[in-house]
């Protein structure tokens, strides 16, 4: 029989971490120092460690260091000599700045764009979709958001704002805050070329950025808040068609506010959009106004793939117990938590056979540590089983019925 394709020199997760440049690490970690107080503990090895982590589901720093003791034989293809202890890996979480995580973030981001899918372009418009997820925390490390409990205990949040590309189906811009926090701030953190389109709920109001995406040349499609301030300066005739998929009015309207110390007046258009399904109104608001109506509210449709990336990586990387106590071990954690994602991702798309994220995370999770050729695999993983099943049947030969091999 010949020699199977399944198998490789190296473990998955060093498969997954070919993905990423190594000497591009060190070279971010030199010229930021983010190795000036750690001898062994660089950058890379916090890197491999928190991936380990993560993608394995860890729910604690034991978990952690253990794991990787038992398997530190395997480690050695990552460049590890030797697992980390306890209080190294605690004590890297707390003093080593979560940025680096997301300047590698970003550096995976750029260095792979091209692979990433551009299929969900919505009539070759450059499309981006804003939003906010919160993750409890068990100690008040940021502020809750919520009123405490009735026996006065408190839990903390932290806000995860997010801005995906929606040709990419992952994030390109993350940025934290107190759970309690406005949503309406990471606006000001958002700069796109003219003609972008941005799409978000309507906890992001804030006239003065909307107005600055204007003067800028970007256009947005949000929800209009009941309680907003306009004057209605006109109308567009809604076509038939537009009438039969749920427009009610195309109207435009002027915004402003009064306890602004600069007035705003910004010229908008409010579509008012009924969904049968849900049996809902809608009200959007926006400053293009060239597209149809319907477009207008098929573009604030889009919106719900970036629930889907938040649910993707809470089902997949659970951020529900971490390795620290502090801020910006939980970042960094969080942190992980989107580079596994990302790494996933361009794995799925290089695939020719179809696999659903949850599955894959869980095969990958199961063989982070085998040597099997994860691209060979996943592309015909029933071929695997078939050869296993023959090599033991060689191998065994008469050994079934009592006679010795």
């Amino acid at each position: 029989m010949g020699k199977s394709t399944f198998f490789t020199g190296q473990p998955v997760l060093n498969q997954l971490l070919n993905l990423i440049d190594r000497n591009s690490v060190k070279a971010l970690a030199r010229a930021g120092q983010y190795d000036r107080y750690y001898r062994y503990f660089d950058t890379h090895t916090h890197l491999v460690t928190m991936l380990y982590c993560v993608l394995n589901k860890c729910t604690s720093s034991r978990e952690v260091v253990s794991g990787m003791k038992a398997c530190s034989n395997k480690l050695e293809h990552a460049g590890i000599q030797k697992a980390p202890g306890r209080s190294t890996l605690c004590d890297a979480n707390m003093k080593r700045s979560y940025k680096v995580f997301e300047l590698l973030y970003e550096q995976i981001y750029r260095r792979h764009k091209q692979l990433l899918p551009d299929s969900r372009s919505v009539n070759n418009l450059k499309l981006f979709i804003a939003d906010a997820s919160t993750i409890t925390l068990f100690q008040q490390i940021l502020k809750a958001p919520s009123p405490g409990k009735l026996n006065g205990k408190r839990k903390g949040g932290i806000k995860v704002h997010t801005l995906i590309d929606a040709t990419d189906d992952v994030a390109i811009q993350v940025s934290f805050t107190a759970a309690s926090a406005n949503d309406m701030t990471f606006l000001k953190e958002i700069n796109l070329e003219a003609g972008s389109f941005i799409v978000f709920d309507k906890g992001y109001v804030d006239y003065s950025q909307y107005e600055r995406l204007t003067n800028e040349g970007v256009f947005f499609v949000t929800r209009q808040k009941k309680d907003a301030r306009y004057v209605v300066t006109g109308s567009n005739e809604v076509s038939p068609e537009d009438k039969a998929s749920g427009i009610i009015a195309d109207r435009l309207i002027t915004l402003g506010t009064r306890t602004h110390r600069k007035k705003i007046k910004l010229k908008s258009r409010q579509i008012t959009f009924f969904d049968k399904q849900k049996a809902r109104k809608f009200e959007f608001l926006t400053n293009n106004f060239s597209l149809s109506p319907l477009q207008i509210a098929d573009l604030y449709r889009k919106r719900w793939q970036i629930e889907i990336l938040f649910k993707r990586i809470k089902q997949n990387f659970p951020l529900k117990y971490f390795l620290g106590d502090n801020e910006n071990a939980i970042k960094i954690q969080i942190w992980g938590a989107f580079i596994a994602d990302l790494l996933i991702k361009l794995v799925q798309v290089q695939l020719k056979r179809k696999w659903a994220f949850s599955n894959l995370s869980a095969i990958i999770r199961l063989h982070l540590m085998s040597y099997i050729h994860l691209f060979n695999f996943l592309n015909d993983p029933e071929r695997l089983s078939t050869t296993i099943t023959g090599e033991k049947q060689l191998k065994l030969g008469g050994s079934q019925f009592g006679f010795k091999t």
